[in-house]
């Protein structure tokens, strides 16, 4: 893995990975209000600033735990990464720092887009720095870190069985994390004013689409970027194909839900495609063969396309459809591994015990992280305030909250 071949990916993976955040800022940033966009964006580079701050500091310590009884590892173990910055290896140990910061920083920055025309940025900022500290750094420590997640199939079924949860690249802890986060602030915060099937139109098309190129082109760091602490990087082609895959496959089952439903395909309904193909692919990309990953995103499209509607149904706001999206996404794509992981899924050569550790694995983060970001969420609505009033509202959150315009036009 300290080969310069590995090192220097591991560096371009860290960028691309980053590069999503603000891919995130303008996906989300074009479906909001005009007088909405510069607030939607800066929640996404505000997780930036904080998140990234808070994983150097302690976030880092706190993902790995010692047992998988252990929830999270000790904060203060090395705070700053003094110790670690100073020891042997430091070199590939800090770029795994860096790394593991990015995919931090982007689960926080996807649940914003629940609560876009509607919330105060310091409240927001607020719940992101509390979250990430017992929301994600915990989860991460589970999935990756030695927790009970990834102990979880030795645990039930003995280490001979082979068995453990695949999520190779976050589907429960990034995706269902913020999903799930994300259905609990839109549960908190409460609609926004006139909230209807089809009176909020995207504002800026062209930026959708931008943002959605831009979390494509990240998303090969994001799927792939791990491999760079194999020494012959053997699984990227697999990977980097899965990503492309599954991703065009997802974009054709959206639209093709959009045709029959409404009779026209839409560019916020390929972009939002690709997005849903994207999450499914994230914890499979490196456990299915090409041909399921295409099959994954296409379900994936058909899957989310009719989930997004669910919030008109249940009467919650998910103001761009982050549960839809990424909740419903992530949940598929880590249970479709317990049916096709090459090897060990039901219908590839395995049997029910993939599948179960899926489940298990899915379920305890959704409802922990839907759990914690609810009560984060209630007590800082209770105190300071986590919505804007309904006249600032009317008014756009861009001019009140930060005292700018997204588009002021100057003669």
């Amino acid at each position: 893995m300290d080969a310069p071949g590995n090192i220097s990916w591991a560096i371009t993976a860290t960028a691309l990975v980053l590069l999503m955040t603000p891919g995130v800022a303008f996906f989300y940033g074009g479906l909001v209000k005009a007088k909405s966009v510069i607030s939607m964006m800066m929640m996404s580079f505000g997780s930036i600033g904080l998140v990234a701050v808070l994983w150097i500091l302690f976030g880092f310590s706190m993902s790995a735990v010692e047992s998988p009884t252990q929830f999270a590892g000790n904060p203060f173990a090395d705070f700053g990464l003094s110790s670690l910055a100073a020891g042997d290896g430091s070199n590939v140990a800090l770029l795994g720092v860096a790394y593991g910061a990015t995919f931090a920083i982007i689960t926080v920055a996807l649940i914003s887009g629940a609560i876009a025309d509607r919330a105060k940025f310091g409240s927001w900022l607020i719940f992101a720095g509390v979250f990430a500290t017992v929301g994600y750094f915990p989860v991460a420590a589970w999935v990756w870190g030695g927790g009970w997640i990834m102990n979880l199939g030795p645990a039930l079924f003995g280490e001979d069985a082979g068995i453990s949860v695949i999520d190779y690249a976050g589907g429960t802890a990034v995706h269902i994390n913020a999903g799930a986060a994300a259905l609990a602030l839109a549960i908190v915060l409460g609609k926004r004013i006139g909230f209807q099937k089809g009176i909020l139109k995207p504002h800026n098309v062209p930026l959708t689409l931008l943002g959605a190129a831009l979390l494509w082109f990240g998303w090969f760091g994001f799927n792939a970027g791990a491999e760079w602490l194999a020494e012959d990087m053997g699984g990227v082609g697999l990977i980097g194909l899965n990503t492309l895959g599954a991703t065009a496959a997802a974009i054709l089952g959206w639209i093709l839900v959009e045709r029959i439903k409404d009779g026209k395909a839409t560019s916020v309904g390929a972009a939002s495609g690709a997005v849903a193909g994207l999450v499914a692919i994230t914890p499979a990309c490196a456990n299915l063969t090409p041909g399921w990953s295409l099959l994954l995103g296409a379900l994936a499209g058909i899957i989310c396309a009719l989930a997004v509607e669910l919030k008109f149904r249940l009467g919650f706001d998910d103001s761009l459809d982050v549960v839809g999206i990424h909740l419903v996404g992530g949940l598929f794509g880590t249970l479709y591994l317990g049916l096709f992981a090459t090897g060990t899924g039901l219908f590839v050569g395995g049997d029910f015990r993939q599948l179960a550790v899926q489940a298990i694995a899915a379920i305890g983060v959704l409802v922990y992280s839907f759990v914690v970001a609810f009560v984060i969420g209630f007590a800082i609505e209770k105190t300071i305030g986590f919505r804007i009033t309904n006249e600032d509202e009317i008014a756009g959150v861009d001019q009140v909250v930060h005292g700018e315009e997204g588009y002021a036009l100057v003669e």
